[in-house]
């Protein structure tokens, strides 16, 4: 096993690698920025190093600097988390060839799914359902044009080297078409460098369907089920749990024995997410995008699965086999994430840095956990995303982890700064959400609409 790691990332995910390597007994380091300079992550690992200023291009996107860092304390792997580098090949083959392992794929294997038009291409040579769409890059709005007509609309636009809800535009008809083409290339120029984007028939309203995957050196992939990210607001997941209420056993296995083959297509190791949106009236699933990464809401697939998913990266990563065949996997009771972030849903979510005055997480009992790098005294910077915290729970079915939910929220407290914690206990206790009953669209169409009525 690997002597020590450096964790290329900050926040929660940074403490969660922190603790997960500490029971492997695998000794950490972690970078920071000035701005970080007294954040948990930097009092919990064994070691840590600033890599620069506030600016995450100068700090935990500097290249170089993290590679210093992890030859200067002789760090035999780098974890990158999520965000930053974590989906970065020119990162990967950088660790590659300065022989540190890179926890994570390869960069080709990166560079085959991290890309939206050459992962399309990879699994049509699979055989995993994909939506109709552009075959290749697409650069003007005469293209553009061109294939939205052969497709027929509604469309939706991408950007190949995107994430995060970045570089995406619903469009209805021809008209938006040309603006909303230039304002999605203009996006993901500024956020990856790569304005190439490509053109899929939009489906939707839809289920928002993912699967866990796992993959080792030795051949060996499996999944651990799949969790409903269909809660989103601007493409971006905010609440997330497994199973979810609308696939049954048949859909089940058709789904995951998809996202198996996928992974099985491109030799994938350590851990990714294959993302598929499925239609509901018609009951056809397609693929949508493979994350290379360790997700945010990996912690529901940890409580239904009992497989620690970071722990597996690091043994994955060091050479070993998964410590579970997929006839060892059983799936168990329900699990429900929700994202804490210091935003204002009242003032269209306006981000809310500033010191947390005072700080209550909720605990006791069993099927609880927060994931957080919050604490009582701590400044929140205005530089980075507004995630401060998890809540995730767990029951031994969806009634009681929904139950279990409501009562954690209703403890939280956090003072000093403007939190979502409310709006995410009204979602959570919606009558569509309790009954199960939302696809991508409610939370656009029909909560928020009602939600930011209220007083």
């Amino acid at each position: 096993m690997f002597n020590k790691i450096l964790i290329a990332n900050r926040g929660e995910i940074a403490v969660r690698i922190i603790r997960a390597a500490r029971e492997l007994g695998v000794g950490t380091v972690v970078i920071y920025s000035t701005a970080d300079r007294d954040a948990l992550h930097v009092h919990l690992a064994d070691e840590a190093i600033c890599v620069g200023p506030a600016r995450s291009t100068e700090s935990y996107l500097n290249m170089n600097n993290i590679l210093s860092a992890a030859v200067a304390t002789g760090a035999q792997a780098i974890h990158p988390g999520f965000g930053f580098l974590s989906e970065n090949s020119k990162f990967a083959r950088l660790c590659e060839e300065m022989n540190i392992k890179f926890i994570g794929p390869s960069a080709k294997v990166m560079d085959m799914m991290g890309d939206k038009i050459n992962a399309r291409a990879e699994m049509i040579k699979a055989g995993v359902p994909v939506t109709p769409g552009s075959e290749g890059e697409v650069h003007t709005t005469d293209e553009a044009v061109k294939i939205a007509e052969e497709i027929g609309y509604p469309i939706i636009l991408k950007a190949s080297a995107g994430g995060g809800g970045k570089g995406i535009r619903k469009v209805n008809t021809v008209e938006e078409l040309v603006p909303a083409f230039e304002a999605a290339q203009a996006e993901a120029q500024a956020a990856f460098g790569n304005g190439a984007m490509f053109i899929e028939r939009m489906i939707f309203p839809a289920r928002h369907i993912e699967v866990q995957i796992l993959g080792d050196s030795h051949g060996n992939v499996i999944h651990l089920g799949e969790r409903d990210c269909s809660l989103q607001r601007n493409n971006q997941k905010v609440l997330e749990e497994s199973p979810s209420v609308a696939i049954g056993h048949t859909l089940r296995n058709e789904i995951t024995s998809a996202a198996v083959k996928a992974a099985q297509h491109v030799s994938y190791e350590n851990a990714g997410t294959i993302e598929f949106l499925l239609d509901e009236s018609s009951g056809k699933f397609y693929f949508m995008e493979m994350n290379t990464r360790v997700q945010v809401e990996h912690p529901v697939t940890e409580f239904v699965s009992g497989v620690d998913i970071v722990k597996e990266q690091i043994r994955v990563a060091n050479g070993n086999e998964l410590s579970v065949k997929q006839e060892d996997v059983t799936f168990s009771g329900h699990a429900i994430e929700c994202r804490i972030n210091a935003e204002n849903p009242k003032f269209n979510f306006a981000p809310s840095p500033g010191k947390i005055t005072n700080l209550f997480l909720p605990g006791g009992g069993v099927g609880l956990r927060v994931d957080s790098a919050m604490y009582s005294g701590y400044t929140i910077p205005p530089y980075y995303d507004s995630m401060i915290a998890k809540v995730i729970v767990h029951g031994e079915n969806r009634f009681e982890a929904l139950m279990k939910m409501q009562r954690a929220l209703l403890e939280f407290d956090v003072e000093g700064v403007t939190t979502n914690v409310d709006f995410q206990l009204e979602l959570i206790s919606d009558p569509h959400v309790v009954a199960g009953d939302y696809d991508t669209s409610f939370l656009g169409n029909v909560f928020l609409p009602e939600y930011q009525k209220e007083d």
